[in-house]
Formats: C-alpha cells, sequence, structure tokens
C-alpha cells in the first residue's frame, strides 16, 4: 500500500468531495481524509489501523455487512465471463433477467418492469420522466408537476435534487427546478398543533395536500413522491394514519404515487419494504442502497402495471421509448444484486431487523429518553434518531452555532461509533447493518450515550463560564 502522507496529499488535491466545506478541507483545518482500508462484519477500519463501528451501514446501504465474499465472488464470476454488454434495442443476461423477475415479484403495488440506473439520484429523474411520459401519452400534457415533502429526500441531481425539500440542496445551485412543489413533512413533534393527536395531524397533513392540488388545479398534478419513512430529513417514521389519508387524495384526484424505497427497501425497517409495512400502493418505487449492499452502483425504477400498460400500448404511435443509461442492466451489478438479496433472503434479515430493531429500539429509549437535552427518540426496524433540544418542556432549539448534533457525532467517532448527525436540526442517527446482533446493538447504544454525556458535561462548562 503507498504510505498515508501521500495518499492523503493526492486525495486533498484532486477529489472533489461531496458535501465537504471545500475551503476548510484544502487549508487541512479538517486534518486528513480518513483513508478506509477495510470491513468485516459492522464495523470498518482505516489506514491509521482505527477500527470503528459502523452504526450507519455506509450511507444507509451496507445492509448485509462488510467483507461478504460471496459478493465478491459472483462479482468476479460475472466479470470473467461477461464484464460488459448494454440493455438497449432488447439486450439482456441472465443476471439481469433474474434479477428483475425477481423485483417484479417481490416489489410492493402491482409492479410490471423495472429499468436500471446506478444512484438513487438517477432513478428518481427516471421517475419523473416516466410521470411526464406517461400523462403525454394518455393526452394529459399539463398534468406534470411532482409534488413532493418539505424534508423528503431523493437525490441531488437536477430534478431529484428540486424534489428534496432541505433548501441547502438548493442553495446557489438554481434549484427547486420548476414544476416540483413541496408539501409538509410528516413529523408529529414538531408540526403538530398542541393537544392534536397524531391521526388530528395526518388528517390536517392530508388536508394541506389536497389543497395544494386544488389550488394548483388536480389537471396540472403528475404525482406525489415520498419515503415511507423519512430519511436524512431527519428519519422520521409516519403517524398514525397518515399513509391511509394520503393515498385516499391522491385515488381522489387520480395523482401517481412514488414510493422511494431507497432507504427502506429491503428489510431496513423490519419488513421487506417500506410500502409493506405501512399498506402502501405505490405506482413506481425507487430502490437503490440495499439492493447491492452498496457492492456495486445500482438503482432501479420499477414500474406499476397502471404505468406499463399505457407505455406498451402507446408504442406503435410513438415508437421506442427513448430513455436508457450506458451501464443500465450492467451485468456486474446486476449479479451482485442477486448474490445480496440471496444473503437476505436466505439470512431472513427482513425478520432480523425487525426482531433486533425492536431491542433497538427499547434501548435507545430506555437510555436517551430522560435526558434533559433529549426532546424525541425514534425509529423503526433498524432506523434510528436522537433529537436534542436545549429545552424539552418548550422544544426550545440549540443555537445553531453550538453545532450539538455534529459534537455529539465527533465524540461518538472518537469512542470509534460512527453515527451521523443529521443534516436537519440536533439529531444523532442509527442505520446499523441488518446483521448486527443485539449485543452489538447494547455496544452502539452505550458508546453513543456516553458521548452524549461528554457533550452534555461540556455544554453545562460553557454555560458555567457564559
Amino acid at each position: 500500500m503507498m504510505d498515508i502522507k501521500t495518499i492523503a496529499e493526492r486525495d486533498r488535491s484532486s477529489v472533489l468531495h461531496p458535501f465537504t466545506q471545500l475551503k476548510d478541507f484544502a487549508r487541512g483545518k479538517m486534518g486528513d481524509p480518513t483513508i478506509v482500508t477495510g470491513g468485516n462484519g459492522i464495523c470498518i477500519n482505516d489506514a491509521e489501523g482505527r477500527n470503528y463501528i459502523d452504526a450507519f451501514a455506509g450511507l444507509y446501504c451496507v445492509n448485509i455487512g462488510y467483507g461478504r465474499t460471496e459478493v465478491a465472488e459472483a462479482i468476479a464470476r460475472q466479470a470473467h465471463s461477461l464484464a460488459y454488454y448494454h440493455t438497449y434495442a432488447a439486450h439482456t443476461t441472465e443476471q439481469l433477467a433474474t434479477l428483475s423477475d425477481r423485483l417484479v415479484r417481490m416489489a410492493p403495488g402491482r409492479a410490471s418492469k423495472v429499468f436500471y440506473g446506478l444512484s438513487g439520484s438517477d432513478a428518481n429523474e427516471t421517475q419523473a420522466k416516466l410521470v411526464w411520459y406517461y400523462n403525454n401519452l394518455r393526452a394529459q400534457p399539463k398534468k406534470k408537476k411532482i409534488i413532493s415533502r418539505e424534508r423528503g429526500y431523493h437525490g441531488c441531481s437536477v430534478v431529484s435534487g428540486s424534489m428534496t425539500g432541505m433548501s441547502f440542496y438548493h442553495d446557489h445551485m438554481d434549484l427547486p427546478f420548476p414544476g416540483i412543489l413541496h408539501t409538509g413533512a410528516p413529523h408529529h413533534y414538531w408540526g403538530a398543533e398542541p393537544g392534536e393527536t397524531e391521526l388530528g395531524f395526518s388528517r390536517r397533513r392530508a388536508a394541506e395536500l389536497e389543497k395544494l392540488i386544488v389550488t394548483e388545479g388536480p389537471e396540472t398534478i403528475g404525482a406525489f413522491i415520498a419515503e415511507p419513512v423519512l430519511g436524512t430529513g431527519g428519519i422520521t417514521p409516519p403517524p398514525e394514519g397518515y399513509w391511509g389519508e394520503i393515498q385516499a387524495v391522491l385515488r381522489r384526484y387520480d395523482i401517481l404515487l412514488i414510493a422511494d424505497e431507497v432507504i427502506c427497501g429491503f428489510g431496513r425497517t423490519g419488513a421487506d419494504f417500506g410500502s409493506t409495512l405501512y399498506a402502501i400502493e405505490p405506482d413506481l418505487v425507487t430502490v437503490a442502497k440495499g439492493l447491492t449492499s452498496g457492492y456495486m452502483p445500482l438503482s432501479a425504477a420499477i414500474v406499476g402495471e397502471r404505468v406499463y400498460k399505457v407505455m406498451e400500448e402507446a408504442a406503435d404511435r410513438v415508437g421506442a421509448f427513448s430513455h436508457g443509461y450506458t451501464y443500465s442492466g450492467h451485468p456486474i451489478a446486476a449479479a451482485a444484486a442477486n448474490a445480496v438479496l440471496d444473503i437476505v433472503e436466505h439470512e431472513q434479515l427482513a425478520d432480523r431487523a425487525k426482531t433486533v430493531g425492536a431491542h433497538f429500539q427499547k434501548r435507545l429509549k430506555e437510555r436517551f429518553a430522560q435526558l434533559e437535552l433529549v426532546g424525541e427518540v425514534r425509529g423503526v426496524g433498524l432506523l434510528g434518531a436522537i433529537e436534542f433540544v436545549a429545552d424539552r418542556q418548550t422544544k426550545r432549539r440549540f443555537d445553531a452555532e453550538l453545532k450539538v448534533g455534529a459534537r455529539i457525532s465527533k465524540a461518538a467517532r472518537d469512542r470509534g461509533l460512527i453515527a451521523r448527525a443529521m443534516p436537519h436540526g440536533d439529531i444523532l442517527g442509527f442505520a446499523p447493518p441488518l446483521i448486527v446482533s443485539e449485543a452489538e446493538i447494547d455496544q452502539i447504544v452505550d458508546l453513543a450515550y456516553r458521548a452524549t454525556k461528554d457533550v452534555m458535561d461540556e455544554l453545562a462548562k460553557e454555560t458555567t463560564v457564559a
């Protein structure tokens, strides 16, 4: 291996890192980059010899854990036989046909066909084009607007970034793109009126959505896109009754439902899909991350019968379906996905996420719910979040300059635990690999608790000094 200093220097001089303060990194204020050299189970290690429990599974994606040689072997076998061929003009491979049949059979809703990309962002770009295409084909050319939600995350390319409902993804990037609208976030803790129940809050959010549709004109609204559980916007499960109320509105106005299952899919919530858990019946489904557990880049836009039937029936009139990427349905990525889904099925990882996840949710609440700086502990399956506030009685937030969430995340990392400081508030997020054991959950929660106590002590000293 090249020496550490050389790697760091080359990286600093040549890599444009996502979501990194460019000037601080370029000037060395952030220190050297972390050079990740390996991983096994729920842990990774770096070139300095440090080991970390990865309680965020990379970016919610390494569901089967690190170091699964059976996936590496499947990748190698496919690379030796056929490393690449395109899927244009009805070309395919055995791995791709097998994977597509598998996804159609397991997907929520009434799935029909699968289109492939390389990331959740490009898959949601495809979904937008499918919405526009579908409504053009059925002679409704005005029905093109897409409604997303505040704090929803759907990617950071042009249209998917516009659908993402967090302003810092838009600032200085000329987003959101025209035709993308946003409605309220499904977070009862922050959004409820005094005394409002979860069900009452859900009904109000549905009424607000309906008002937006009516104001814009139902004939202009093509689709509603949402994650079953808010991910990057705060790891927030939906309140009671939310999805039933929302779907009733969409059906009333002939609006497609896109379920963004990039985070929730393939077992993360304790069910095969978040849509399964919450009785969502989507017309289009977006998957990525857990599809290959990050072992290869791959995403998919799963097209329901309602949409595909219109596309097929119009083919004689409009010609070929004119959308595709060089690497759509890449055979090595498909082989990786099949190997990963074999593990997910054989090791019953969705069921594991349900049982171990119940222990996880219990332990989080036991250790954190009564701390004076904790406003809410929430989660489902192996998704969890702790929201920190300056005053739990009034829900007063910390001064943003204190960076409480980021400080707790750093304190956890200093103790060998990777937990994410979520970008929409002082929130510590967790999404460990689905292979995590209850004993490892206990270790994760304990390390996070100790890191939180460290920062609590720091804040107390700062207050005393002030």
